[in-house]
């Protein structure tokens, strides 16, 4: 799991693990939301933990809801 979460993928690939688009992942970013990502002049990368942890972020617990 280590190499999986240490790899660096494209918009294309992110928009996959998290299934959302490419598209809304170049207008989160347009915006300054969306997952941490790397950019080296027009090449944009997002590492494979950061997806898995933005959207751990995200999780809502049904049984902590009514608390």
């Amino acid at each position: 799991m280590e190499q999986v979460r240490d790899r660096y993928v494209n918009d294309v690939e992110a928009a996959k693990i998290i299934s959302s688009s490419p598209q809304t992942l170049r207008n989160w970013r347009h915006l300054g939301r969306g997952p941490a990502y790397h950019k080296r002049g027009r090449m944009v990368r997002y590492n494979v933990k950061d997806l898995l942890d933005f959207m751990a972020a995200g999780r809502i617990d049904p049984e902590q809801r009514g608390a």
